[in-house]
């Protein structure tokens, strides 16, 4: 094989990973929406979805080697404990609405952006803290 059809290849497994993936984080936000789901199980699954869905990552991917750590270690961790904790069948429901409405719009959580921008801005906030602390100290 050569490099061309196996980087073609790889593309390709890369794509059906990212749908799939894409999939189950709307299946999540429809088992959230689900009265049936318990609650400490609809709690994480929306963390998840929302933190999936939110246009704003935590570790921005601009970020050498940890940009991507949330889309390709911390995201599929969370998914697949969220779904560990909704029972099967309602699970399973979540999944073929979702793949029916893969093709639609999936919703971007602003909320969740808004969360993540005060998690940032507090994180500045601790720092400058921290600075003119050291900076008094001296």
């Amino acid at each position: 094989m050569n490099c061309t059809g196996l980087v073609s290849g790889l593309l390709e497994k890369w794509k059906k990973w990212a749908k799939r993936l894409k999939s189950e984080t709307y299946a999540l936000y429809l088992a959230y929406k689900d009265p049936r789901v318990p609650l400490h199980a609809k709690l994480f699954a929306g963390f998840v979805a929302a933190y999936a869905l939110s246009p704003i990552d935590l570790i921005p991917d601009f970020i050498p080697v940890l940009g991507y750590l949330d889309d390709l270690i911390i995201l599929p961790i969370g998914i697949y404990i969220a779904s560990r904790m909704i029972p099967k069948d309602i699970l399973d429901e979540c999944r073929k609405k979702a793949e029916a409405a893969l093709d639609d719009a999936i919703p971007v959580n602003r909320t969740a952006a808004v969360v993540i921008i005060l998690i940032w801005i507090l994180c500045l906030v601790l720092i400058l803290l921290l600075v003119m602390r050291f900076i008094h100290k001296q």
